[in-house]
């Protein structure tokens, strides 16, 4: 519960428990699970809806890349009617059913622009856009890894004259029959915007800079994250990485002769140190196989209605779509001495 008082403009509400950031998954299940031990909480939301990532800012066809019984919240499972690979708006009504469940405390429409304990009384001082400064003992920031849009500058941009979005806008490739896409990118959502542009007859071309690990989403009839999760139970990360590219070879055979490298370091031990995702193929990696989908190097910089590629090609380009993927906004707002993290 949050108490309100007015100390000239801004408004000042004090937070009886923790005040949590963000009601995305993770904000959520920590409001349940302070909930189910007794303690109040309120969510803060800088959108207008609950997991606004899911239902505001990605494409149609997505599924959960990972099998329902590793994704769902705690002390609530998914129906059990639902896939093992929930669809985006079956998530999404998970969500807003684990919301409704815990009766959670929801505060939408309220940014933070800035997060500051007061060491002089010991609270948290957290002021929102809409200038109210909320005063609690304890501060959760669950507003994830994919807060802001990553987009790379391009030598060239101006010049293009031709649609650029980040997959953050799109939403199917209904739009794009027909004409030929530059896809920036080669993370899930690269493959999985490429597949669904090849299902609607466009012509897509993923642009690779670095190496990346592509596994099966299944491996022998078994969920490949479920198979690593019960090896790393047994063995080392770097055997477990051994046998999972060792099944992937079988399943999907050499895929760096169609331009995918693989990096040095194996697909657990490199989520581990750079929290790089691994792809889970769904279908995209035949579409490489077959040329539906071209994968080409890096960008050198962008002509009007083409693209000059690093190895000197010169490629025409309908649209450009930036699969480059989110990063945290925390920096901007969380303002923490560093010495409160070593006590």
């Amino acid at each position: 519960m949050a108490h309100l008082a007015d100390h000239g403009k801004r408004r000042c509400r004090w937070v009886n428990g923790p005040l949590v950031v963000g009601a995305g998954p993770s904000g959520l299940a920590v409001g349940a699970c302070l909930k189910e031990h007794g303690v109040p909480s309120v969510i803060l939301e800088r959108s207008n809806c609950i997991a606004s990532l899911w239902q505001s800012r990605v494409y149609d066809r997505l599924k959960l890349h990972l099998p329902k019984q590793f994704c769902q919240l705690p002390k609530l499972p998914f129906p059990e009617d639902f896939p093992e690979y929930p669809s985006k708006n079956q998530f999404v009504d998970y969500l807003e059913s684990y919301a409704a469940h815990f009766q959670l405390n929801k505060r939408f429409d309220e940014t933070v622009v800035s997060a500051k304990h007061d060491n002089t009384c010991g609270m948290w001082r957290v002021r929102t856009r809409n200038e109210v400064e909320y005063i609690c003992q304890w501060l959760v920031v669950a507003t994830g890894e994919n807060a802001e849009c990553v987009v790379p500058e391009m030598e060239g941009s101006e010049e293009f004259g031709r649609q650029v979005m980040h997959t953050s806008d799109y939403r199917s490739g209904e739009a794009y029959r027909g004409r030929q896409v530059l896809v920036v990118g080669c993370g899930n959502s690269a493959m999985e915007v490429c597949l669904d542009l090849c299902h609607h007859n466009a012509f897509p071309t993923m642009v690779v800079r670095d190496a990346v690990h592509v596994l099966p989403r299944e491996t022998f009839g078994r969920s490949t994250f479920e198979l690593a999760v019960s090896l790393m139970k047994w063995l080392p990360v770097k055997l477990v990485d051994k046998v999972l590219l060792i099944s992937s070879w079988m399943i999907l055979g050499n895929i760096e002769k169609y331009g995918l490298r693989r990096p040095s370091l194996g697909p657990l031990e490199l989520k581990n140190t750079q929290g790089k995702t691994p792809v889970l193929d769904i279908g995209a990696l035949q579409k490489i196989k077959t040329g539906e989908i071209k994968v080409v190097p890096g960008i050198k910089r962008l002509l009007h209605g083409r693209a000059e590629l690093v190895d000197g090609r010169i490629l025409d380009v309908d649209s450009i779509i930036l699969a480059t993927g989110y990063h945290s906004n925390v920096h901007s707002w969380l303002q923490v001495d560093t010495l409160f993290f070593l006590t």
